[in-house]
């Protein structure tokens, strides 16, 4: 695989690789996608089984939708297989090398006109805790995201801020869970930033973009006619991280078991199967 995108990320803190996946893998996961949502509403309720966790939400335009399911590589067997695939190992492993840990494993949607599906302007090292279990986490973490549909600014793709990657935490104003907040140029301005250096994340079905944990980003509302769905798996330098599942090591492959502490602190104290608090 072309490694042009290790200078583009080192640079501007992101990068997009083209075509990754073929039209017909795409397909298999868009179909993965339907049945997924499906289920997860299906509950009507978020809902936990150990590290899995459907969350869902009401939306004023289109009532109840899912905003994103965690961990669905437990129980699909192609969502697993892609978590491991080879592609994803060689786009991520000239950044933080070949002994893998996952700590993220999500599918999030936008449904065509759902008005409140915006994630407020945020790095991802801020949900990086205990801080105690992440070590250098600013060299040793990397995000990706697999595109199932055309992602662009009409339909709320990404929006990023280049080479925020080097500014390190910065405090952003409280505005409560970002899944909940505006995409606001305000908290960027606070920040110092201006907003007309933001960059959207246009991504074709099949590509794959990455991002650093202190890059500064977010994204809009869906008020286009097709959904804008996306498969992430972030992953972590296993010498310097307590928690995760194993993804690689040495390169190869490593499937998934029972499942171990990533982010549910109760993984252990409460496993069983329960209704959550929607977002």
């Amino acid at each position: 695989m072309d490694t042009g995108h290790v200078a583009h990320y080192r640079t501007h803190g992101f990068a997009v690789v083209r075509g990754v996946f073929a039209p017909a893998e795409v397909a298999e996961l868009a179909a993965a996608f339907e049945r997924i949502y499906a289920r997860a509403l299906a509950r009507g309720q978020s809902f936990r089984s150990r590290n899995v966790l459907f969350q869902l939400a009401r939306d004023p335009v289109l009532g109840r939708i899912v905003r994103f399911v965690q961990w669905p590589a437990y129980f699909d067997p192609l969502l697993a297989r892609v978590r491991t695939d080879r592609r994803l190992f060689d786009i991520v492993a000239p950044l933080i090398g070949r002994d893998l840990k996952q700590i993220i494993n999500q599918m999030h949607w936008k449904p065509p006109g759902a008005a409140r599906v915006e994630f407020g302007y945020h790095q991802d090292i801020h949900f990086r805790r205990p801080t105690t279990a992440y070590r250098d986490p600013e060299s040793s973490f990397v995000q990706t995201m697999i595109a199932i549909d055309p992602h662009r600014p009409d339909n709320g793709a990404i929006q990023v801020y280049p080479g925020s990657h080097r500014l390190g935490r910065l405090r952003f104003p409280e505005r409560g869970r970002i899944l909940q907040a505006e995409m606001s140029a305000d908290d960027l301005k606070a920040l110092g930033l201006d907003p007309a250096r933001l960059v959207s994340l246009d991504l074709a079905p099949g590509d794959v973009a990455l991002w650093h944990p202190c890059t500064v980003h977010g994204s809009g509302p869906n008020t286009a006619a097709i959904d804008r769905r996306a498969y992430l798996n972030g992953y972590v330098a296993a010498a310097n991280c307590t928690r995760g599942e194993w993804a690689f090591r040495d390169g190869v492959p490593c499937p998934l078991g029972e499942p171990v502490l990533v982010h549910y602190e109760d993984l252990h104290r409460r496993p069983e199967p329960h209704y959550v608090d929607d977002a």
